[in-house]
């Protein structure tokens, strides 16, 4: 297991908290298991200092305060790969997010490595050491932990130390090295803030195909599914299915009678959820607030040529500066981009107008002349 303690005992955890105190770095991951629950159920936190390293069972009865704290000591930098996930962790466990943070995925990117490389590819590329992925699929609640997950665990930070020291020296002398704890401020700050549930139907698929009163249905669903989700700790789609809303905002059934004939919605969903979606459709129908139509970018005669222009300028820096397009601008990017010269700046500013972003990208965009 690399020497790697396991800890179970609040005494092991206090000690070893208090020695990563002194630390300028520490390497973190996380195992977790999703499959039906709304939040990810934490099975293991891995932490390593360059020096010591352990294992953290959060299934044992420990209180985990003061590892929460360590996470967002300014002056030790965290260091994960492809952290988004870890991030939702440790908002929802910890109320946290790990500040510095130095992401070894986004690193890469920056580093000529292409987007979104994965952990064992990149030790492969950068080490020479191929990894055993068997375990990756493993039941992280299952009780007790091989020797073979233990090991597995231990060295998804254990080989992120060597990562991280290689990809750090060579964005200091590209002089990205600063870009890539911007892209962790960014990461952390949008899971601050969870979704609104008022704002929960923004996210259903063809929710613009909806009136302004069918809109304000879908509000009042979409709001209520989230909450019901969060409480029961279920994934969305098991409280209610995304295509059983739709309908019921089209059609707006006002009985029990009408409802049970819409074919979207499941018999089970009838069964358990019929007359609480019947109020939440009674609520959309009486408010007088109503939320505007939803403006789709694809709709608006403007769009193909000028997605295409930044398009084209985000492309040819990506390739003089070697960095993968998606980095630099994906396509929610660029329609946050649209959005905002589409609206005479009056739109938040977009992240293309940025940080380092900016340093590459505003001048150039700039100059582009959209009709």
């Amino acid at each position: 297991m690399n020497n790697f303690d396991l800890i179970t005992q609040q005494q092991q955890l206090d000690k070893v908290i208090a020695a990563y105190q002194k630390a300028t770095v520490l390497f973190l991951d996380t195992e977790f298991v999703r499959t039906k629950t709304f939040y990810a159920q934490l099975g293991l936190i891995q932490v390593y200092d360059g020096t010591t390293g352990v294992l953290i069972d959060p299934t044992y009865d420990l209180d985990l305060s003061a590892f929460w704290t360590l996470l967002t000591n300014p002056s030790i930098i965290k260091v994960l790969h492809s952290a988004h996930e870890d991030l939702e962790i440790f908002l929802h466990y910890g109320q946290c997010q790990p500040t510095p943070l130095f992401d070894t995925q986004v690193a890469a990117s920056l580093n000529g490595f292409g987007s979104a490389v994965g952990y064992a590819n990149l030790v492969h590329q950068l080490l020479g050491v191929s990894l055993d992925k068997t375990e990756s699929r493993t039941n992280w609640l299952a009780r007790p932990l091989t020797p073979e997950q233990l090991d597995y665990a231990a060295k998804d930070v254990l080989y992120l130390e060597k990562i991280y020291h290689i990809l750090s020296e060579r964005l200091d002398y590209q002089q990205r090295l600063d870009w890539v704890f911007e892209e962790g401020r960014y990461a952390c700050s949008i899971r601050i803030e969870p979704v609104k549930p008022e704002l929960a139907y923004l996210d259903i698929k063809n929710a613009y195909q909806l009136s302004e009163r069918q809109l304000a249905v879908l509000r009042a669903l979409a709001s209520w599914r989230l909450q019901q989700a969060r409480a029961k700790n279920l994934a969305v789609g098991f409280i209610v299915k995304e295509n059983g809303l739709m309908a019921l905002a089209k059609k707006m059934p006002d009985t029990l009678e009408d409802l049970l004939q819409i074919k979207s919605l499941l018999p089970k969903e009838k069964q358990k959820y019929g007359l609480s979606l019947l109020q939440c459709i009674q609520e959309g129908l009486a408010v007088d607030d109503l939320p505007e139509k939803i403006d789709v970018l694809y709709f608006n005669t403007r769009y193909k040529s000028d997605f295409q222009q930044v398009k084209d300028i985000l492309k040819s820096i990506a390739d003089e500066y070697v960095i993968p397009i998606e980095m630099i601008g994906s396509k929610k990017l660029i329609h946050q981009y649209l959005k905002w010269v589409w609206n005479d700046h009056q739109a938040p500013e977009p992240l293309l107008n940025v940080g380092w972003r900016a340093q590459l990208c505003a001048e150039k965009l700039q100059q582009i002349t959209m009709k």
